[in-house]
């Protein structure tokens, strides 16, 4: 099976264009992305539990991989929620999948956004990673919006092995990431 697209990119272009930017000694210094990690919170589950199934089933199909439920950590008596209550969905994307992914988001999702003019900057954590928040997941091709019921968001972060923000910016704009103001930084 061949590599994907975003992965002989990174070899083969952002490597070498990070290495030279910030003077790097070893190539194993240049940052990269570890992991894609997709939360969905679903707040009316806490009434309907059919919603969390529904909730999984279309982050699995959005990243091709198996999503789990996350459960209440405390007790909130004004939400009538119980420790331990399912009420989100989540999945973790490694490797290939993380990469395809990435190109899908980018190439096909983002686009599709009504009035889309790049994503903002502010989503960096100060240690290099970076998340996105969607509002609707009917961007994604995968989901059918004749099935859909509820539109439910949900939040996509980039974990990276860069140390700032600065080579988080830079390694996500790399690989084609549409940030709003280009000239930053």
């Amino acid at each position: 099976m061949a590599n994907p697209r975003l992965k002989d990119k990174y070899k083969n272009e952002i490597v070498s264009l990070l290495k030279e930017k910030f003077q790097y000694k070893s190539v194993m210094q240049v940052p990269k992305i570890e992991k894609i990690s997709i939360n969905k919170g679903i707040g009316t589950a806490v009434a309907d539990k059919k919603q969390i199934d529904v909730g999984i089933e279309e982050l699995t199909t959005i990243s091709g991989q198996k999503a789990v439920s996350t459960n209440a950590k405390i007790s909130v008596s004004n939400f009538k929620l119980r420790e331990g209550m399912p009420i989100g969905a989540r999945v973790t994307l490694r490797g290939d999948k993380m990469y395809e992914f990435l190109d899908r988001l980018m190439s096909v999702a983002l686009p599709r956004v009504r009035d889309f003019r790049g994503i903002g900057e502010k989503g960096f954590d100060g240690r290099g990673n970076y998340t996105l928040g969607i509002k609707e997941q009917i961007i994604f091709p995968e989901i059918s919006i004749d099935k859909v019921n509820n539109i439910n968001g949900m939040n996509v972060t980039f974990v990276t092995s860069a140390q700032t923000d600065e080579e988080g910016y830079e390694l996500l704009r790399a690989f084609g990431l549409p940030f709003k103001n280009i000239n930053a930084n």
